[in-house]
């Protein structure tokens, strides 16, 4: 099956699995997925080269994990905002007296985390083998691992991408926002190559997670949520006393990965304007929760086919990139 998009043409190879077994990941089928001007991504890429490079992540991931379930949803948003820029680690790297990179942009600052967790697994791979492994490709395992770990389906990850050499923060600040409506979200994920579908499935990411409650303060206000279940309003006004009090994203079952979120849309519990806009703003995104709500294996089973055509996704034409020895700086600034 072949899919185009963006500057690439990408082969999804789907007849593979993999298997867990004590905190390795096992790829049973290495096979060229995805080939554009600038970069080329395969299955089994480091299975040459360092053989022993998701055994290492998964290991750490499961870790982080098991001392704060949180870390799970923390990872796979790393992985989520790093696509967003490009799939090349540019969210990973700090400012300095002469570069702002996309730490501080609005839906970055005082939000995203796992960074110490990013920092271990790649001080470990570069013991294990220097210079080999990309921070943007660590990005995308964790992330398939997060999902794992969290009681979702697991995929075999597309590997090969390059780390950037800068980033852009205004770019960072046009990822779409928790007051987004249903026309926001579509035009923001087809600017990737992304389609509706696709959209309402990844957005099921946030059936794991928190988020502060300043990001939908808006929601508190009953008056302009017609939709909105009572009880879980009350709720939320009882639990929101400051803005930076943390909320589930899906309070019923916020650490397992599985379709609660859907289930909570039609129900009026969604937590932020950008997830309960997917069962009241659009028939079409409805149809979708709906589907999820009374399938949830379909729920997983396209969940992991989003992430592997949002994982393809190659960087600009003409992008040059590096494997940074340390993620949060640049080569040439690390020495």
């Amino acid at each position: 099956m072949a899919f185009f998009y963006l500057a690439s043409f990408c082969i999804m190879v789907l007849s593979f699995s993999i298997t867990f077994t004590r905190g390795n990941v096992v790829a049973n089928k290495s096979e060229e997925a995805c080939i554009d001007a600038t970069i080329v991504l395969s299955f089994g890429f480091y299975q040459n080269s360092c053989p022993e490079a998701e055994a290492i992540i998964f290991s750490w991931v499961e870790n982080a994990v098991s001392q704060d379930p949180r870390v799970a949803a923390s990872l796979l948003r790393l992985h989520f905002h790093d696509l967003f820029q490009g799939c090349d680690a540019s969210v990973l790297l700090d400012d300095t007296p002469n570069f702002t990179g996309e730490k501080t942009a609005a839906p970055n600052l005082n939000s995203l985390r796992g960074f110490e967790v990013i920092d271990s697994i790649k001080a470990d791979l570069e013991f294990a083998c220097p210079q080999t492994i990309s921070c943007a490709d660590i990005l995308a395992i964790a992330a398939r691992d997060s999902v794992v770990l969290s009681g979702g389906l697991g995929w075999e990850v597309q590997m090969g991408r390059k780390d950037s050499l800068t980033a852009s923060k205004t770019a960072a600040d046009n990822i779409p926002g928790p007051n987004s409506n249903v026309a926001t979200l579509v035009s923001n994920f087809q600017n990737l190559g992304l389609s509706l579908q696709d959209m309402v499935t990844l957005s099921g990411a946030h059936t794991i997670g928190k988020a502060r409650c300043g990001t939908f303060s808006s929601r508190l206000n009953g008056g302009s949520n017609p939709d909105m279940n009572l009880d879980f309003l009350q709720s939320l006004r009882q639990l929101c006393s400051v803005n930076t009090t943390l909320a589930n994203l899906d309070d019923m079952s916020p650490s397992t990965f599985d379709n609660q979120y859907y289930v909570n849309l039609l129900s009026g519990k969604g937590l932020l304007v950008s997830d309960q806009v997917l069962a009241t703003g659009n028939d079409n995104t409805r149809e979708i929760v709906q589907n999820y709500v009374d399938d949830p294996s379909a729920f997983l089973e396209d969940f992991k086919n989003s992430m592997l055509k949002m994982g393809s996704l190659a960087p600009p034409t003409g992008t040059n990139g590096e494997v940074r020895d340390n993620c949060r700086v640049v080569n040439q600034f690390n020495y």
